[in-house]
């Protein structure tokens, strides 16, 4: 609960809101993040908190796919996104860097798909 609170606080939350919105509090305000970078942001701290422990199990690396999804990421791509942000984070290396190497899955746009022509 402190690391939650610590990132909210640095996301300019105090640890009262913080604590609302973990207990699910009616009339708590949770917005979405707007742009890729803010959810990039999101993800990334989702991750560093599965990390906390030291372990990670399938369920929590789940769950983080699933939030990516579920904040606009394309399903194509979360898992390699959340997978490439947990082992950075194990690696020690810091978010900029984390964030300017996951810029190829942020702005990745699906090929579309080939055609057959019969001719």
């Amino acid at each position: 609960m402190n690391f939650i609170i610590a990132v909210g606080k640095k996301n300019g939350i105090s640890s009262s809101e913080v604590q609302e919105l973990v207990s699910g509090a009616k009339g708590a305000s949770n917005d979405l993040p707007t742009n890729d970078s803010e959810r990039f942001d999101q993800i990334f701290d989702l991750v560093d908190m599965m990390l906390a422990d030291g372990i990670v199990d399938d369920t929590e690396m789940d769950f983080c796919i699933m939030m990516a999804e579920k904040l606009g990421f394309r399903k194509a791509i979360v898992g390699v996104l959340v997978r490439k942000i947990s082992q950075g984070v194990k690696d020690g290396h810091p978010r900029e860097r984390i964030k300017e190497e996951s810029t190829q899955f942020l702005n990745y746009n699906e090929l579309p798909r080939p055609t057959i022509s019969v001719n």
